[in-house]
């Protein structure tokens, strides 16, 4: 059968590809895969197990978020803290058991330090500075909470607080290290 005059198309349709305008032809479009039933199956099945979590009880204790995650620390307070000296004393540790916070000093109540003001020995004069090095230390680590005890305030002035980092004492840290002892109600004969 031979072609008869004007019965000529000015584009080709094919099966892959169609090009149904002349503007088309110098286009290279990508073919359409097709999904069959293994792409909705994809969506459902974490759909389903997602649901099924929530609605038969959540999930089990070993995946649970907060077992994950570690327990949720409620401490809220935190600075940056240096040895204080001359000057605005704003937040910076001026011995083992007394610093400044957000220019108020603090007298950390549950222990008792060896003096650097005014030692009375050379012995209590370097494990003084052990302590205040190690409180410096305690404090920059991360946050904290500065507990109220019986008394606000002593008879310095000075705010009377416990300091603690997930519920565990800070004056604790340093009786353990040997840089304290727990508050007695007076001061000890370091040397």
């Amino acid at each position: 059968m031979g072609k008869r005059p004007g019965s000529v198309r000015p584009f080709r349709v094919y099966r892959r590809r169609r090009w149904t305008r002349p503007e088309d032809y110098g286009r290279l479009r990508a073919p359409r895969r097709r999904i069959g039933w293994f792409g909705p199956a994809l969506l459902a099945l974490p759909l389903a197990a997602f649901s099924a979590v929530f609605f038969w009880g959540g999930p089990p204790p070993a995946l649970a978020i907060a077992d994950i995650a570690g327990p949720v620390s409620s401490d809220t307070e935190s600075a940056r803290f240096t040895i204080c000296g001359g000057g605005a004393r704003i937040n910076c540790v001026v011995d083992g058991d007394t610093f400044w916070y957000q220019g108020e000093k603090i007298r950390i109540a549950d222990i008792n330090t060896p003096e650097v003001s005014d030692p009375g020995c050379a012995a209590e004069a370097a494990l003084g500075r052990r302590a205040t090095g190690r409180l410096l230390v305690l404090l920059n680590e991360g946050p904290f909470t500065l507990e109220r005890v019986d008394r606000d305030r002593d008879i310095y002035d000075r705010l009377l607080r416990t300091v603690t980092r997930e519920g565990e004492s800070l004056g604790d840290a340093l009786v353990d290290d040997g840089l304290a002892e727990r508050w007695r109600g007076y001061r000890r004969d370091w040397c």
